[in-house]
């Protein structure tokens, strides 16, 4: 006889037998995201225009070409080098609306004026004179080519051009592309940045200027995705210390080299402090990166710029340290102490603001009932997570106790609240020698 089996979704069987759900058991994000995420607008010769696009490390160092228009080792491309010397992902944003360069056989993939060092050379095929090999030329090397080609309309697209369906191919030993432009920025191109960078998530966004209004434009919206929306992250600019508050920091070494711009150090600390772990510090970090920097301080202008809230490298032994891995928060009040002015205790800050947002929204939002059950369950993943934290040495002292989980002031509402103490760097050491 045939009993009945498989799986079930109500209770509601007729035959006899075994029915049986095989599923998983809902698991918690309790797991520590990721860092290294930086989110910059910049000045490009090559890109796609009007959007976000997501630049890995990996990417940078075997496809800078196809990306960016320039080898890996060009000076061009000394910004981007700066931001991966430590960053993991880039969120890149082409400045400027360009124009596309263009001659008989194609368009150029992307506006900028790096399109104008294209050329198309055009030969005829040596095994069949009715057909044609066509290469894409960049800067004198050649980046594609595709052989036996009968018509325009049979060419594929590639990095570097858009071609012509209804152009007349004709052997040509270079015909260059011309009329791309980078176009003028504007306040609106960093304003269209901002809101278009506000759906992604990142740990530095960089505002890499030296422009007093666009540094404000940055500030602002810095201070109301942490403190209105709950979205928590820093912003790196360059010497914009008068923002006192703890999403910002300011770097104050200017770069001297011939035309370096005198805020290039954005680039290079924004992937720093995006990459830096919570349990580290960016303190005493070396810099190794490119530009020439000026750090021509006295022992009383370092003290000032840290009363300031000034992030500063100093020179030791003739190489470049950071000196204090600090955030412009300089007015302190009964809810912001002195640790808010550490950036190493923000990243802690923030990384749990962030991965708790995670966890209730992956997890318990519209899932999980809000009972007694529930919350417990919402504890014991908050607790993981902290002892996580722990065994990492972001945080010490804690215990089980300092979670709370209640029911809030609707049926649909949890109220957490958590005692924790961020682990900090040493900076300082008070010896005393007794000499008998």
């Amino acid at each position: 006889m045939a009993l009945g089996g498989g799986t079930f979704t109500a209770q509601d069987k007729v035959l006899p037998g075994a029915y049986i759900n095989f599923v998983s058991a809902a698991q918690a994000s309790t797991m520590l995201s990721d860092r290294g995420i930086v989110a910059m607008p910049l000045q490009l010769d090559w890109g796609p225009d009007g959007e976000v696009f997501s630049v890995t490390a990996d990417d940078f160092s075997r496809h800078a070409k196809s990306i960016f228009g320039y080898d890996y080792n060009a000076v061009e491309l000394l910004p981007i080098r700066e931001i991966f010397h430590h960053a993991t992902k880039l969120l890149a944003f082409k400045l400027g609306v360009a124009a596309k360069a263009q001659n008989t056989f194609a368009t150029a993939k992307y506006g900028g004026t790096r399109g104008n060092d294209i050329q198309i050379m055009i030969q005829v095929n040596v095994d069949d004179t009715t057909k044609f090999d066509v290469s894409t030329i960049l800067a004198g090397v050649a980046v594609e080519k595709q052989t036996a080609v009968a018509n325009a309309a049979a060419l594929q697209d590639n990095d570097f051009v858009i071609w012509k369906d209804d152009a007349t191919l004709a052997a040509t030993a270079g015909t260059p592309l011309s009329g791309g432009t980078n176009g003028t920025i504007t306040g609106n191109d960093y304003q269209n940045f901002l809101n278009k960078i506000e759906s992604y998530n990142f740990h530095i966004l960089g505002c890499p200027t030296d422009d007093s209004d666009t540094e404000k434009l940055f500030e602002s919206f810095v201070q109301r995705m942490r403190d209105t929306v709950g979205v928590k992250f820093q912003m790196v600019g360059y010497r914009v210390s008068s923002a006192d508050y703890e999403g910002v920091i300011s770097v104050e070494n200017a770069c001297i080299g011939d035309g370096e711009p005198d805020y290039g150090l954005v680039y290079w600390l924004s992937g720093l402090e995006a990459a830096c772990s919570i349990s580290s510090t960016c303190g005493n970090k070396e810099y190794n990166g490119e530009y020439t920097v000026s750090a021509d301080y006295t022992q009383q202008d370092l003290e000032s710029g840290i009363w300031a809230g000034k992030l500063m490298l100093h020179r030791i032994n003739g190489n470049l340290y950071i000196l204090t891995d600090i955030n412009t928060l300089i007015t302190l009040t009964p809810d912001k102490g002195t640790s808010f002015q550490n950036n190493q205790v923000v990243r802690v800050l923030d990384q749990i603001a962030n991965d708790m947002g995670s966890l209730f929204r992956d997890k318990y939002l519209d899932k999980i009932p809000n009972d007694a059950s529930g919350r417990s369950s919402f504890s014991s993943d908050v607790i993981t997570y902290n002892n996580q934290l722990v065994s990492m040495g972001a945080i010490t002292d804690f215990q089980p106790t300092n979670i709370s989980v209640t029911q809030g002031d609707t049926k649909k509402s949890v109220v957490l609240s958590e005692t924790i103490t961020p682990v900090a760097a040493m900076e300082q050491m008070y010896m005393t020698v007794i000499v008998n």
